[in-house]
């Protein structure tokens, strides 16, 4: 993998990163390493007691105009770190007691990543992203990446043009979440702890109720009870200069129809609870 022509995400852009061309996301070839934490907030089956040892690079494949990490993901921020630097952030994460490795919009820097992650770090490695994936490049992480936590943000294609600037959305999304789960086959655990699978994050959107139900459908329809876990996010916090709907939080009738749905829909998982929905839960850039 290297980033001749980069057609590392659905973008397919071309841009030759390796001469300082940085293409749509406007990331260079060597990882941009914005924050590293012991992340506590992550699902709990992930963080566990020690938290998830969370790495957010810099920049992002989506253009989501309600992101919370937008201090970051729209322009390309962080400090370089080649494969052995990014190694040794993974040792020293580890090292004060970090569950696993979540690797936060990972896609444009996984030249760099996947050499990291060898030989097999001792604890289960997360693959973190908006769900907007390619399954070619997603196969080239087959046996490196223990948990995959995509988002399923639509079902609406629409919808994606106008928040997210990714009018095939939903069915790049879908592809690549069938790929994930070939590749992990279904949740395992360990204890309370989740050691491999797929978890589906979906953030329910305020006004886009309807969306969320037939995202909730389609997992349903796709998958067995139990095969993957759905993480529904009430987490939903209005950044500053959002038109109406997206200029306020979900309503408590907005999320229990959604939840209701989800129980419907025979889905195992996780929930939050309203108090979710805070600036202080999103880590200071």
């Amino acid at each position: 993998m290297d980033y001749v022509n980069c057609k590392l995400c659905p973008r397919e852009c071309g841009a030759r990163r390796s001469v300082g061309k940085h293409g749509w996301c406007g990331c260079p070839d060597i990882a941009l390493v914005a924050k590293t934490m012991i992340h506590k907030w992550e699902e709990p089956a992930l963080a566990g007691g020690g938290g998830s040892g969370a790495i957010f690079f810099g920049g992002c494949t989506m253009n989501c105009i309600y992101c919370q990490n937008q201090k970051i993901s729209r322009k390309p921020c962080g400090a370089l770190k080649t494969s052995d630097g990014l190694r040794q952030i993974m040792e020293d994460l580890i090292a004060q007691g970090a569950e696993n490795i979540d690797l936060v919009s990972p896609t444009p820097y996984l030249p760099t990543i996947l050499p990291a992650l060898e030989p097999k770090l001792p604890v289960p490695v997360v693959f973190n992203s908006g769900g907007y994936e390619r399954v070619e490049t997603l196969r080239a992480l087959e046996g490196k990446i223990d948990i995959y936590l995509p988002d399923l943000k639509y079902a609406d294609n629409r919808l994606a043009q106008v928040l997210s600037g990714a009018p095939d959305y939903f069915e790049v999304a879908t592809a690549a979440i069938r790929e994930m789960v070939r590749q992990t086959g279904p949740v395992q655990w360990e204890g309370e702890k989740i050691t491999r699978g797929t978890i589906l994050r979906h953030l329910i959107l305020p006004g886009f109720v309807e969306n969320s139900l037939k995202v909730l459908d389609w997992i349903g329809e796709t998958f067995a009870p139990g095969e993957v876990m759905v993480s529904l996010m009430r987490q939903y916090t209005p950044m500053p200069g959002l038109p109406a709907p997206l200029d306020r939080k979900i309503t408590d009738e907005e999320y229990e129809s959604v939840l209701s749905w989800m129980y419907l829909n025979d889905l195992e998982g996780f929930v939050q609870e309203e108090d979710a929905a805070d600036k202080e839960f999103i880590p200071d850039f």
